[in-house]
């Protein structure tokens, strides 16, 4: 199965968690990559994730199978050719971009799941994965908000979260779809950049059950929960963000304990990486 992770060092925490939880809930073989970067927007830098901690976390999943890996791929020249040059200074960080260089980097396979690093993986996503995407860009979930606000066609929810992408990479290099996303976001301001573009220029792809990207509140049949902000009415309308590495704030504020054999391992590692 191949990973893709995008981000800079400040990923680490939440990298180790969702890696944690792959290595549990999968079976077969984890390739992982992480694509990296130095970006800067004004006095503001973003530096790439170290090889250092790339090699502990490879060293650290073939504990669990030596078939497992961990890749680190810095794509900072391939950014510096063509920056998000719009959407430097928007409210997210500009690494959150980096997935839309992805069909330039040879090492890439075909076929790739990417995952936001505030991604837990609750029960087996095998099934997932090897799903069939021929003449399929992409698949991936409704945004839980978003749907509501931002369609491509007004007669259905057709608006995708760009934090959870089953990814066929082979498809997107042949349409072009990423090199038009990288154009947009260099040319456009929007909100929420990367998925603006995505949604916006996707031409063929599969909306899939909420199971798969679950963004508001564990269900039983959740696979994937995805920490995102959700707005909250009791006691009063408020927003509400919790990241998984916020150890205390699941315990106190989500009162989930559901992933606490992850966390507890995470709070032993985080300090070694």
């Amino acid at each position: 199965m191949n990973i893709l992770y995008c981000g800079d060092t400040n990923m680490k925490r939440g990298l180790l968690i969702s890696i944690l939880s792959l290595t549990r809930q999968v079976k077969e073989p984890l390739n992982i990559y992480i694509l990296t970067a130095f970006m800067q927007n004004g006095d503001q830098k973003y530096y790439p994730l170290s090889q250092q901690t790339a090699t502990e976390l490879d060293v650290l999943v073939q504990t669990t199978n030596p078939e497992n890996h961990v890749t680190l791929i810095d794509v900072t020249a391939l950014v510096a050719t063509a920056p998000p040059t719009a959407n430097l200074d928007t409210i997210f960080t500009p690494c959150c971009m980096l997935r839309l260089y992805a069909d330039q980097v040879t090492e890439l396979p075909a076929k790739l799941l990417y995952l936001d690093t505030d991604v837990i993986c609750r029960l087996n996503c095998q099934p997932f994965y090897h799903q069939n995407l021929t003449g399929l860009e992409l698949a991936g979930a409704l945004d839980h908000y978003g749907r509501w606000f931002f369609h491509q066609n007004w007669d259905r929810f057709d608006y995708l979260n760009s934090g959870i992408l089953l990814l066929n990479l082979a498809e997107i290099r042949r349409t072009g779809l990423f090199a038009r996303c990288r154009v947009m976001c260099q040319t456009q301001r929007m909100f929420m950049p990367d998925q603006s573009a995505l949604n916006k220029l996707v031409t063929h792809k599969r909306l899939l059950p909420r199971r798969y990207n679950e963004q508001r509140r564990l269900q039983g049949n959740t696979v994937f929960q995805h920490f995102t902000t959700s707005f909250r009415f009791f006691p009063w309308l408020h927003t509400l963000t919790v990241k998984p590495w916020q150890v205390d704030e699941m315990h106190s504020k989500l009162k989930l304990h559901e992933y606490d054999d992850i966390l507890n391992d995470y709070q032993k590692l985080i300090v070694t990486l």
